[in-house]
């Protein structure tokens, strides 16, 4: 029998929708991981919290706004924009001159 040199997987080719990593984090935890960096981007680094949060509600929203969404996918989504907005505008308030002692 000869070597098929990669004509194997012509039996089985993967299917468009199966094509991520299986070993990656669901939308359900991405959504949980998100919430809990915009809570924590309240208090300490808003500035990387925030856009952390939400990139992970986009992912975990499945990379559309279309469809169902999940709830921590959206609450992460909204919190870590507003985290970052907060993180901007005290940057910007701190380095504006005329406030200080």
């Amino acid at each position: 029998m000869m070597a098929s040199f990669g004509h194997g997987s012509r039996r089985h080719p993967r299917s468009r929708g199966r094509t991520w990593s299986r070993s990656g984090p669901d939308r359900a935890t991405l959504g949980i991981i998100g919430v809990i960096c915009a809570v924590a981007g309240f208090f300490v680094l808003g500035i990387v919290l925030g856009p952390v949060a939400m990139v992970c509600g986009w992912l975990a929203m499945g990379r559309s706004w279309v469809g169902s969404r999940p709830v921590p996918a959206v609450v992460a989504l909204v919190l870590g924009a507003v985290d970052t907005l907060l993180a901007v505008i005290w940057l910007a308030g701190a380095a504006s001159p005329g406030i200080g002692m």
